[in-house]
């Protein structure tokens, strides 16, 4: 099993970002998403012709936290669960981070990569 952690500093307060990633249900700051709809604690995304049901496993208010996984997919994924958390930095800013652990091993850097993007597209929504 392979693991990764991405992390960027955003010039919003925590809240701030907190609202915009707790909201499971609308994915829109993620690039490459077409679509995201909810079906009970399931999201099903569309993105580059395929589809995929990603499961909430976790949404924590107090420590913002969200931790889903990956529970349907045309990838090749065995398992996988990341974790998205915000912390404050001071009343103007924070810090994300957003960790996977996934396997195999081989969708370790598809998955890095792909929320190094997220991130870099959250910040530039959130301080746009």
């Amino acid at each position: 099993m392979g693991s990764a952690t991405n992390e960027i500093d955003i010039e919003r307060p925590a809240d701030a970002v907190w609202e915009v990633v707790r909201d499971f249900g609308a994915l829109t700051w993620m690039p490459g998403i077409d679509s995201c709809r909810l079906d009970g604690n399931d999201r099903i995304l569309e993105m580059m012709g395929m589809e995929l049901t990603e499961s909430l496993i976790r949404l924590d208010d107090d420590t913002r936290t969200l931790a889903y996984g990956i529970a349907k997919s045309p990838m090749p994924i065995e398992h996988h669960e990341a974790t998205i958390v915000v912390t404050p930095i001071d009343d103007g800013s924070s810090h994300v981070t957003y960790s996977v652990d996934v396997a195999p091993d081989s969708m370790t850097d598809v998955m890095s990569n792909a929320y190094a993007g997220a991130l870099q597209a959250l910040k530039s929504k959130l301080e746009s």
